[in-house]
């Protein structure tokens, strides 16, 4: 359920923008994020960094979209989250000597330090794939490619290399803790 409500703001955004504008669908996107993050402060008293991060640029990038009645902005803030969670990433692991995949994943499964960090390179890798493929869509393709490409195409991408993610993580994990999930 909860990774449902992660995307009402986009599904909003997406209907928004079929049956009105990208101005529109802009708008409603920020409102949308915004009315998100204040139910997720009710309930939870915090908002995650991830949370945070996204909130600003919505309201930047839509900010800006919505004062110069120009798409491009809303199209750069794809590349600029995809870009900002590859540096969080890198200077997790390499900066702060954390991991932050491990840290997430790492309660459930037990493997070399090795494996995270290549785990972690490969995420950084996919978020920088995904950020200059979006600037190929949204500035050398249609509006409406863009859209369906944003609301569609990122999120099958994401499931993808999560699929793949799990798979190298699982073929990787010691014999024993395999046993014990399986068992």
């Amino acid at each position: 359920m909860k990774q449902f409500v992660e995307f009402i703001p986009l599904i909003i955004f997406f209907v928004v923008y079929k049956t009105v504008d990208i101005y529109a669908a802009t708008g409603a996107l920020m409102a949308a994020t915004c009315v998100q993050m204040l139910v997720q402060w009710v309930r939870h008293k915090k908002l995650e960094k991830m949370h945070l991060i996204t909130l600003v640029l919505v309201l930047f990038f839509g900010g800006l979209t919505m004062f110069f009645q120009d798409d491009a902005f809303i199209k750069w803030k794809v590349t600029a989250v995809n870009v900002l969670f590859a540096l969080g990433l890198l200077v997790g692991r390499y900066g702060f000597g954390k991991n932050l995949l491990k840290q997430m994943l790492g309660k459930e499964l037990t493997l070399p330090d090795a494996i995270w960090d290549k785990a972690n390179l490969g995420w950084v890798g996919f978020f920088l794939f995904c950020g200059l493929l979006n600037i190929y869509v949204a500035f050398y393709l249609s509006q409406e490619l863009w859209v369906n490409f944003k609301v569609f195409g990122l999120l099958g991408l994401t499931l993808l290399f999560t699929i793949a993610t799990v798979f190298y993580l699982y073929r990787h994990q010691p014999a024993q803790e395999k046993n014990k999930q399986e068992g």
